[in-house]
């Protein structure tokens, strides 16, 4: 009997050592997917044109995207890793800051969808806000954002269509 407890532990212990292994490698390999946007961009938002700038900081554990539309103040969006989690903070020119986080999906990464977790500097539970994030990667050149926007129960999206300059 004490065997069999001690190989049912050591087998749940390996279980959940490959869950987080995976689980960490699938997050780390969105983080390096999000971090090949790198440079500049430029493209087309709801409103006209928009140019967005990433770059790689803090030795490789983040990534700070500042988005600019014409006539609009800009906007950063942060990116970065909370142990197995791809996580990010939007700094939005409204004033407040949602926070989101990303499910990685195993093999290529083609989209990466960001959902809402918590929303910081909220005016009212119904104030405007952002509520997710879908980035799809097109090729090495070529990405769009769609951004999920809540404003007193209502959705609406806006799409980012970006090209990197050369």
């Amino acid at each position: 009997m004490k065997l069999y407890v001690s190989v049912l532990l050591s087998l749940l212990l390996i279980t959940v050592a490959v869950h987080t292994v995976s689980a960490q490698s699938q997050a780390a390999a969105g983080f390096e997917k999000l971090k090949s946007l790198e440079g500049e961009w430029q493209g087309k938002g709801p409103v006209g044109p928009v140019t967005i700038s990433y770059h790689i900081a803090s030795g490789g554990m983040a990534l700070i995207e500042t988005l600019k539309e014409e006539n609009a103040p800009s906007m950063v969006t942060l990116y970065h890793l909370d142990g197995d989690k791809l996580v990010m903070t939007h700094y939005c020119s409204d004033g407040n800051q949602p926070s989101m986080r990303a499910e990685v999906p195993a093999g290529e990464i083609k989209t990466l969808n960001f959902t809402f977790v918590s929303v910081s500097n909220l005016a009212r539970p119904s104030a405007g806000h952002m509520r997710e994030l879908a980035l799809t990667f097109e090729d090495p050149d070529h990405f769009t954002q769609m951004w999920t926007w809540r404003e007193n129960g209502k959705d609406a999206q806006s799409a980012f269509k970006m090209e990197r300059k050369k």
